[in-house]
C-alpha cells in the first residue's frame, strides 16, 4: 500500500491510498462467507456454498462492492498512522478506481490538527515579586484554622454518643421541684427525628438532694 498526503489548507488535508489487489484477498473472503450466510440455495447449506456459485447468483461485482466497505476503513487506518496524520474529524472517502484484478485507489479528505509555532522562549527574563506578609494576616489565619478544628471536635464529640442521627441537641438542665411528699427530679432531652429515624431518649440523674 502507497499513501500520499497533500495539504489543502492549514487545518485539512487529502490522503491519496493505492492498494494492489492482493492485499484485498482477505477482504474478498470475508465478503464470500458473508454473503453465504445471507443467500437460499437449493442444495447447498448456509455458508457452504462455493463463490463460483455466489458469482452466478449475486454477482462478483456485488462481492466485490461489499469487499471494498470492509478494507476501507482498515486501510485508511493505516494509512493515517503510517504518516503520522493528526486527524481531528472524520474523513471524506471517495473510491477513485477499482476494477476486478487490479488496484484500489481511493482519496480521504479530513480535518487535522493545526501546526502552531512556537516562539523563542529561553532567556527570556521572568520578574517575581516578593511577598509581604503582615502580622494580622498571620493571626486571622491561624484564627481560622483554629475555629476549624473546633469544629471539627464538636461535631466529631456528638458522633461519638452512638446514638445513630445526627440532630442539634438542645439540653435543659435537670430541674428540682418541690413538692409536697419530697423533690421530684425531671429532666429533658427532646427527641428530635430525621426522616424516618427517631433519636433515643436520654436523661440525666438529678444531683440536688431531697428535702427532709
Amino acid at each position: 500500500m502507497n499513501a500520499s498526503v497533500e495539504t489543502l489548507g492549514p487545518t485539512r488535508v487529502k490522503l491519496t491510498v493505492e492498494v494492489p489487489f492482493d492485499e484485498l484477498g482477505p477482504s474478498v473472503d470475508s465478503a464470500y462467507r458473508k454473503i453465504g450466510q445471507q443467500v437460499r440455495l437449493k442444495g447447498f447449506r448456509p455458508g457452504k456454498v462455493p463463490p463460483r456459485i455466489l458469482d452466478q447468483y449475486v454477482g462478483r461485482a456485488a462481492v466485490l462492492e461489499e469487499a471494498v466497505n470492509d478494507a476501507l476503513p482498515k486501510l485508511y487506518g493505516a494509512a493515517v498512522r503510517d504518516n503520522d496524520v493528526q486527524i481531528i474529524g472524520q474523513p471524506e472517502i471517495e473510491v477513485t478506481q477499482f476494477t476486478d484484478g487490479d488496484q484500489l485507489v481511493f482519496t480521504a479528505e479530513v480535518d487535522v490538527r493545526p501546526e502552531v509555532p512556537l516562539p523563542e522562549y529561553q532567556g527570556l527574563p521572568v520578574t517575581v515579586d516578593d511577598a509581604t506578609v503582615a502580622d494580622a494576616d498571620v493571626d486571622a489565619q491561624v484564627g481560622n484554622l483554629r475555629d476549624l478544628r473546633l469544629g471539627c471536635a464538636h461535631v466529631s464529640s456528638l458522633i461519638a454518643l452512638g446514638t445513630g442521627c445526627a440532630s442539634q441537641i438542645s439540653a435543659r438542665a435537670a430541674a428540682c421541684q418541690a413538692t409536697a411528699g419530697g423533690t421530684r427530679c425531671a429532666s429533658a432531652l427532646p427527641r428530635r427525628s430525621i426522616g424516618r429515624k427517631r433519636c433515643p431518649r436520654v436523661r440525666r440523674p438529678c444531683t440536688s438532694p431531697r428535702s427532709a
